[in-house]
């Protein structure tokens, strides 16, 4: 009698001797042998896979951002539309990643807090990235990168190029009538513009005519959706393991992350709203 399925009866290669395999090709004994935690508490092992699963996924949204501005500069919108689609997505898996790390109690976190000294989230240059692509451009903070001169340098290599926004408002300009863009807020935050407020109002009051843009509106307006749910799960879990203390890397905590839910990376989309 059989001892079990056998998927070699099907064809899979089983002798994988001298040929690529699936550890192999994921270099799995590297990526799994960067998970060391600093104390004996069984709750850190969490934190540590849960920062870094977000940065892979981080990884892959700047992956997407960047092509998808390289996409729109070349007119190419529905390989674009698609990778704006995947980043929207790509925050809706880091926002379900919150509710594995809920499930660490204060009591957990308290067992290993101090071993993680000054270090803290606000500090990922892969979060500033995304931040920085998208148009919320803040300067001072490449102020916690200064000790990694080449994770500043690709910062502000970004800081001095017009964000995917920018890129977007240029695209809206040239789609309805024509006329000279704002000038890109290079190095600064984009602020909500009156005039890119009202060329947005011409696409949503004749959706016929503009409807590639209309359909950039709300793929941007999806995707600042899921990113205001990962800020908004970030304060609450936060808020849940260690109520309103200061946080590790001497921010006010709960207080800071709560301002970032202020931030709005598309203004005109979302105060358009109440024009319509």
């Amino acid at each position: 009698m059989s001892g079990g399925y056998d998927p070699g009866r099907e064809g899979a290669k089983l002798d994988l001797k001298g040929a690529m395999s699936y550890g192999d090709y994921l270099h799995l004994d590297t990526l799994l042998d960067q998970q060391h935690p600093l104390s004996d508490a069984h709750d850190e092992m969490l934190f540590v896979i849960q920062h870094q699963t977000s940065e892979l996924w981080m990884k892959l949204a700047i992956h997407e951002l960047s092509a998808a501005r390289s996409a729109l500069e070349a007119g190419a919108l529905e390989p674009m539309f698609k990778m704006l689609a995947r980043v929207s997505r790509i925050f809706e898996q880091l926002n379900n990643a919150w509710d594995v790390l809920r499930t660490m109690t204060p009591a957990d976190y308290t067992r290993f807090r101090d071993t993680l000294g000054p270090s803290s989230g606000f500090q990922s240059a892969q979060y500033r990235m995304i931040e920085y692509l998208l148009g919320n451009r803040n300067p001072n903070m490449l102020k916690p990168h200064a000790h990694l001169p080449e994770v500043v340098e690709k910062l502000e290599q970004e800081l001095r190029r017009p964000s995917f926004y920018d890129v977007v408002v240029a695209r809206l300009f040239e789609g309805t009538g024509g006329g000279a863009p704002p000038a890109p807020q290079l190095g600064q935050p984009h602020v909500a513009q009156p005039e890119i407020q009202a060329r947005w109002k011409v696409v949503y009051e004749d959706t016929a005519t503009h409807w590639a843009l209309y359909e950039l509106g709300e793929k941007l307006v999806d995707l600042e959706d899921y990113f205001r749910r990962w800020r908004f799960n970030h304060v609450t879990t936060v808020e849940r393991v260690i109520g309103f203390k200061r946080g590790t890397g001497g921010t006010s905590g709960v207080a800071y992350l709560r301002r970032m839910l202020e931030v709005e990376l598309f203004p005109e989309l979302w105060h358009l709203r109440g024009e319509l």
